[in-house]
């Protein structure tokens, strides 16, 4: 009861704004939800004199909810699908996460950048978008600022990207399983991949390049699970030379990740004794939901002042990184002998 009475306020709250960002993200998929959700919450908090009786139900949302979208997330992967068709992509998306780490750890010993928001925008580029940002923060001990300032970069060049990929893809002659590796490999966001292959398949009758690029882009989702343990090691490395005694692994461990591989397990199994795929498909959506309710959360703990004055590092990470995905996605597949 305790529970309720402390949280339900800041947890309506977020649920109100994103209700609304989710039917808006529906409609515009190239935005998406939490980006709607994010400045919702931002515009709506300047309006909010005190968040006293708020705070408890916003934090709890923009941390937990957060892990929570992260664990259902696993149950639209089926690792034997994607065992089979999207390991002719393995040694790209190798290559394309590789290359955007390195740039954002160069970027950030070069401009001096925070660097929980260079491993947020780097993570978040090369991994998967928003999804990756979620899972990364709680481990890094991002706030919400540097989580809403990583998601917004990687919503910038999400858009530029399923705007001019598709026309990028035409000029160089790409076939249709090349478009769909490049799409599936050098776009962050699964929305804005879909709209970049929809695009791609409006443009080029029959290609149905868009369950190619899914499948992909779901490989490089299982990305996550390296990354945040890798995050959670290092970051323990670094608090147990501080803490000393006083360290406690259990406490950083991103537990929330056994989860997430575990909900994985589960559907492959499942779908492997004949359970239709489709039974998963509401807790994927409730993920889904999950991410843009924790993003409202995340826009009401920002200050959108603070967010557009400190933009112009972070954007230009996210440049670098997104032209250094494009063109290593593009060498890639030339190298293989893919286009």
């Amino acid at each position: 009861m305790n529970f309720i009475k402390n949280n339900w306020k800041g947890m309506a709250l977020c649920l109100a704004i994103a209700i609304p960002s989710w039917f808006l993200g529906q409609q515009f998929e190239v935005i998406g939800g939490p980006v709607f959700a994010i400045i919702f919450g931002m515009i709506i908090t300047l309006f909010i004199k005190s968040k006293d009786a708020l705070q408890p139900g916003i934090t709890y949302t923009s941390k937990k909810i957060l892990q929570y979208a992260v664990v259902l997330l696993g149950f639209g992967l089926n690792l034997s699908t994607i065992a089979q068709t999207g390991a002719q992509s393995l040694p790209i998306i190798v290559s394309t996460i590789s290359v955007s780490l390195i740039i954002s750890f160069v970027l950030y010993k070069l401009m001096k950048m925070p660097a929980n928001i260079s491993t947020l925008i780097g993570v978040g580029s090369s991994i998967c978008g928003g999804s990756a940002i979620a899972a990364a923060a709680p481990v890094i001990g991002a706030d919400d600022e540097e989580i809403a300032q990583s998601i917004s970069v990687i919503f910038l060049f999400n858009v530029i990207a399923a705007l001019i990929f598709p026309t990028l893809g035409s000029l160089l002659n790409m076939s249709n399983e090349g478009f769909g590796l490049f799409a599936g490999t050098a776009i962050n966001d699964t929305s804005s991949v879909t709209a970049a292959a929809a695009a791609w398949d409006g443009m080029h009758p029959g290609a149905n390049t868009l369950d190619s690029a899914t499948i992909v882009k779901l490989t490089r989702t299982l990305a996550i699970i390296p990354i945040t343990l890798v995050l959670a090691f290092f970051r323990a490395g670094k608090e147990k030379k501080s803490a000393g005694q006083g360290f406690s692994l259990k406490k950083i461990f991103p537990f929330f990740i056994l989860f997430f591989v575990l909900a994985s397990v589960i559907t492959t199994i499942a779908t492997s004794f004949g359970v239709d795929a489709e039974v998963f498909t509401p807790l994927k959506t409730l993920s889904k939901f999950f991410i843009v309710m924790a993003m409202a959360a995340i826009g009401l703990n920002t200050n959108i002042v603070k967010l557009v004055k400190t933009g112009g590092k972070p954007i230009f990470m996210g440049l670098c990184c997104w032209i250094a995905i494009a063109l290593t996605s593009l060498v890639m597949q030339h190298m293989l002998g893919l286009i």
